[in-house]
This record gives C-alpha cells, sequence and structure tokens, in this order.
C-alpha cells in the first residue's frame, strides 16, 4: 500500500496505460510466399495522482488498416483477453520491477501489411460488478469509473505502423492515468482517455534517491513539460525513467520531488539512442549524495484558485501545473494536478485547484560525469516563486503574468478563464 501512496501523489501522473503490440521480427520464407506477423500485446502506466487505485478491465486490442475504419466494420484482427481481465494501473507504475512494469494480454497473427488504427476495448460496469473504478488516497472502496459511449465502443487510436511478412512488431500506448481521469465535486469519475504511441525498446534514465523520503517523485521534462514521470522502487530507492525519445542532442532535465522537501533538478541529461540508459545517481551515493541544500526540508504553502471554460464544459480534463524558473539553468515544473469540476450549483465550466509547493529555493545540478552531480542552491530570489499554467483541450493555454510568491503565506483566488 505504501508503494500504491507514493504512485498517487505524483506530478503527472504521468499515472498511463501501454499496450504493447508489434515488433520487427524475421523475415520471409525466401520462397516469395508471404507469411502472417504476430501481434503481441502488453500494458504498463504512468504514476496517477489522488488515487490508491486506477482499476480498468480489458477485454481486448483490435487492430485495422482503415484509421476510418467504425467498430462494426469488416476487417479487424482482434487480440482477446479472455476472460477480461481487471487491471489495477497502479501495480504498473514502477519499471525497476523484473518485468520492467509491464502485464502480457496475450497475441495473435497479423496480416503483413500497413496499419493505421489501434483500438482498446474495455468492459463495462454493470450493477454491482465494477469493471471500471477508483480508489480514493488513503481509503479502500471502489468508486465506479463512467466509461462514455465512445470509450464502451473501444478508446480509438491512430497510428502507422508496418508488418512485413513473418514479421512481429511491438508499439507501447502509454494511457496516462492522471490526464484521463475528470473528477467531479460530487464524487463522479468520467473516464476520458489520454493514449499516446511511446517507444517499445527499452532505454531511458536511472538513478538512486534517498527511500527514506517521503512520496519522491522523479519526472524528464523538456522545457518545463513532463515527459515521462514515475516513482521510487521502495525497497532499493531506485527510479528508471523508461521509453524515452531519444537521439543526438536530446537532453532532459530531471526534477526530483519529495513532500515536504525542496526540489532537486538534474540538468541536461542526454539520452543519445534508442537504447541508452543513462545513470544520474549510484546505489552507493543515491540523492542527495550530500548533505542540504539538495532535496533539504522545506515549509509549504499552497496556490489554489478557480479555472473557468468559456464555452463551459463540465466534462473536459484541466491541468494546472507549478513552474518554476531557475537561475542560470531551465523552467521546470514542480507540481502539476488535474483540477476538479465544482459543485453542480455553481455555474457549468468551473474547476477548482489547490497546489501545495516547498517555498524553500530548489537546487541545480548540471548533468556530468563521473557522478556524482554536484548540486547547488538556487539563490533566494527564486524561493516560492512559481507560475501557474492552465490548460484544456480545446482551449488556449493560459500562465499568470508573473510569478505567484508564496514565500510569506499561501495564495488564493488565482484565478483563469479558457477560451478556445
Amino acid at each position: 500500500m505504501n508503494t500504491l501512496k507514493n504512485h498517487s501523489k505524483q506530478l503527472t501522473w504521468l499515472m498511463g496505460l501501454l499496450l504493447t503490440g508489434f515488433i520487427a521480427g524475421c523475415g520471409s520464407d525466401g520462397g516469395g510466399t508471404t507469411q502472417p506477423g504476430t501481434a503481441s500485446v502488453s500494458m504498463t502506466d504512468a504514476p496517477a495522482c489522488g488515487f490508491e487505485a486506477v482499476n480498468v478491465t480489458v477485454s481486448k486490442v483490435r487492430v485495422h488498416q482503415s484509421e476510418s475504419a467504425t467498430d462494426t466494420a469488416a476487417g479487424w484482427t482482434d487480440i482477446t483477453v479472455n476472460p477480461p481481465r481487471k487491471i489495477n494501473l497502479l501495480d504498473l507504475n514502477d519499471p525497476t520491477q523484473p518485468n520492467f512494469a509491464l502485464e502480457s494480454l496475450g497475441e495473435t497473427p497479423l496480416e503483413a501489411g500497413h496499419y493505421t488504427q489501434l483500438r482498446l476495448v474495455l468492459d463495462r460496469n454493470t450493477g454491482q460488478s465494477l469493471a471500471n473504478s477508483v480508489v480514493l488516497e488513503n481509503t479502500t472502496s471502489e468508486i465506479a469509473l463512467v466509461t462514455p459511449s465512445a470509450v464502451q465502443s473501444g478508446i480509438k487510436l491512430i497510428h502507422q505502423f508496418d508488418v512485413g511478412s513473418g514479421q512481429r512488431v511491438d508499439l507501447l500506448l502509454d494511457f496516462d492515468a492522471c490526464k484521463s481521469i475528470v473528477k467531479t465535486g460530487n464524487g463522479k469519475y468520467i473516464l476520458k482517455p489520454v493514449i499516446k504511441v511511446i517507444p517499445f525498446v527499452l532505454n531511458g534514465i536511472e538513478g538512486f534517491v534517498d527511500k527514506t523520503l517521503p512520496n519522491v517523485s522523479v519526472s524528464a521534462q523538456v522545457n518545463g513539460d513532463i515527459v515521462r514521470a514515475t516513482v521510487l522502487n521502495t525497497v532499493t530507492g531506485k527510479f528508471f525513467l523508461a521509453h524515452l525519445p531519444a537521439g543526438t542532442g536530446v537532453k532532459y532535465d530531471v526534477v526530483i520531488t519529495a513532500d515536504d522537501h525542496a526540489t532537486a533538478v538534474i540538468s541536461g541529461v542526454p539520452v543519445p539512442t534508442t537504447t541508452s540508459i543513462t545513470a544520474v545517481s549510484t546505489s552507493g551515493a543515491p540523492i542527495p549524495v550530500v548533505t542540504p541544500p539538495t532535496l533539504e526540508a522545506s515549509a509549504t504553502h499552497s496556490i489554489s484558485g478557480t479555472v473557468t471554460l468559456n464555452p463551459a464544459i463540465d466534462d473536459e480534463t484541466v491541468i494546472v501545473a507549478a513552474k518554476q524558473a531557475l537561475n542560470g539553468g531551465p523552467t521546470v515544473t514542480v507540481k502539476s494536478a488535474v483540477a476538479t469540476v465544482m459543485d453542480a450549483a455553481l455555474p457549468i465550466g468551473d474547476y477548482g485547484y489547490n497546489l501545495t509547493l516547498p517555498i524553500d529555493a530548489p537546487s541545480l545540478g548540471p548533468y556530468a560525469t563521473p557522478l556524482p552531480i554536484v548540486f547547488t542552491k538556487q539563490p533566494a530570489s527564486v524561493a516560492g516563486q512559481y507560475t501557474i499554467q492552465v490548460s484544456a483541450t480545446g482551449y488556449v493555454t493560459k500562465s499568470s503574468l508573473a510569478p505567484v510568491d508564496i514565500s510569506g503565506g499561501d495564495a488564493p483566488s488565482q484565478d483563469f478563464t479558457l477560451m478556445p
């Protein structure tokens, strides 16, 4: 349960669902005949925020060559999960586990050709049986996760890939649980899936953090946008930010947060290839590798307010992020959360948020080898200064005009109105 609690308090949550469907294997038989390929399916997830459990029941994955094919069209190839499997996504957050946080759902032959559409099909909630549900933080009771009709026919994913004769191909579909759950003020939870395709080949950034720190979150960011987030292995203190886009010149800022502690940032971490695994700390010298200032204890204050969508809608996913600009370094997201739909008695389109943040200055350590990374505490002018950014699908993203200063206390009434 402690691991699940760690999962529930991450930035992005990244909480995500992963389907593995299809990796290059052998070629044709040399005689000119075309052989079917093979499709395999697995699942994984990134951290989700505010939950002890996020349960989905997968019944099948469907594949089609046409991106415009409806769910009743001919030509679908199904990977059927029999019986349908109820999976707590938060059990699949930690890639340091022996199975790299993947759960196999099966495989099926797939004719050679070009494919453009995938659908993830979930079972429906029926009567007292909750196929899809959430369990709130520090509770044990399941609450129904409502799946709209568009989800019930299969979550549609457009992604092009080729299957050669006799080949096996893998795709990873990342289901971001945090951004996929709309919370209402009256206790209703609606599934609005946010899924993207990410590389299947294992690469990324790994390291170790002092496992005695509370609720540690680690994320890989580019220009303050979270690409991947994860949690610590609570036994070893290891983290692994897996499946990152890679390339020469590709660099990430690794952001480490813990409850009631100042933030630590490692800037410019390279991931040069699709098989590169870059270490930023070791088990013998976990972060913090020195005494403070790295991840030192910090008092906290909160930033809160209301986000209004115009035109109004009450089933959108509104993301609120607190960003901090480092002196001589990058701007990073320290915390993000999904805003909650406010009570139905209020006008529709209003969402509330509350972010608790450290007021002490963060520490910055440029990536360098050999390890360990050398961190330096940021100047006092950075401490407690956050820019709030608010976004929702179909609306123009907005940010506070100036940093919000919480060094002297909470900052309520930080309100925003988003328009298309």
